[in-house]
């Protein structure tokens, strides 16, 4: 038992510590793929931390105190996110938190009373109405799955649980897009030059604050990736490199599709996201409930 809660504290204490890390590493080598695809050179690896850094050396010119904490917020319950993940917690939890934090954001992009900024926000509560269901679905499969929404119990299984829960991947790696944040998805806000002056949710965010920002998506992205790898983790440790291997695959269609394809309106993403959820979530479930009786 000690040594259980002695990994799950280490754990939780190297997420905190290397997933800015590893997110940074990851948004550089998606602008190196990206610039590859389109013909180009790119930046360093590195470019991303190199930005971060300018971007805390500005000065601080917030619109207002209330944005500067709703953006804190929005780390501290994104970064908590990942330490319930990590830590072993309860995949609801983690999902609620991921939730709470982007209702902080929301409200940071609406505190500053810009048109642009408002409109972003709009779009971001959309994508938010897209991506949830499946989220939420995927919780579940993974309780129907392995008996458990624990994650600590989850990755000791005997099996996998992408044998049982194949639609349920496939359905939560779609929404990654939008949570990403790429194309075809990219309403709210974008990463790509093409909006560096509006920028949707972020526009009014800047020095620290988009820091900040920016430093969350990078937890952000290292706990989805997580819960990607928890689809082929069991008790074989064998299984970790099929779970990195798998994390590697996913990304990189994220950012051949977010090169290969053009924005798309709300209105198709929503009915796309829930068509897949529909599909692929009803699908799956049919299959665990056959295989339970």
């Amino acid at each position: 038992m000690f040594d259980e809660t002695y990994v799950r504290v280490i754990s939780m204490i190297l997420y905190i510590v290397a997933a800015p890390v590893l997110g940074g590493l990851l948004d550089g080598i998606d602008r190196k793929l990206s610039a590859r695809m389109q013909g180009r050179k790119g930046p360093s690896i590195l470019q991303p931390f190199y930005d971060v850094k300018k971007l805390t050396q500005k000065q601080l010119l917030s619109v207002n105190k209330f944005q500067l904490l709703m953006v804190m917020s929005y780390l501290f319950f994104v970064a908590m996110s990942g330490v319930l993940f990590f830590g072993g917690f309860d995949m609801l939890m983690c999902f609620f938190s991921l939730s709470t934090a982007e209702m902080f954001l929301i409200l940071a992009s609406t505190s500053t009373h810009s048109p642009f900024s408002t409109i972003g926000t709009h779009r971001e509560m959309i994508q938010m109405m897209s991506y949830e269901p499946m989220m939420l679905l995927t919780a579940v499969g993974f309780y129907l799955a392995t008996g458990t929404f624990r994650v600590s119990d989850i990755i000791q299984a005997d099996l996998p649980a992408i044998a049982y829960t194949p639609a349920f991947f496939l359905g939560f790696a779609f929404i990654l897009s939008i949570k990403f944040r790429k194309s075809p998805f990219d309403l709210s806000t974008t990463h790509h030059a093409h909006q560096e002056v509006v920028k949707g949710v972020t526009t009014e965010m800047v020095g620290i604050e988009y820091a900040l920002t920016t430093v969350t998506e990078w937890y952000e992205m290292i706990f989805l990736l997580g819960v990607v790898g928890l689809f082929f983790v069991n008790g074989n440790p064998l299984s970790y490199i099929g779970a990195v291997a798998a994390i590697f695959v996913v990304f990189f269609f994220e950012v051949l599709v977010d090169n290969t394809s053009a924005r798309v309106k709300w209105q198709l993403m929503l009915k796309l996201a829930w068509g897949v959820t529909l599909i692929t979530g009803g699908l799956n479930l049919l299959i665990l409930e056959l295989i339970n009786h």
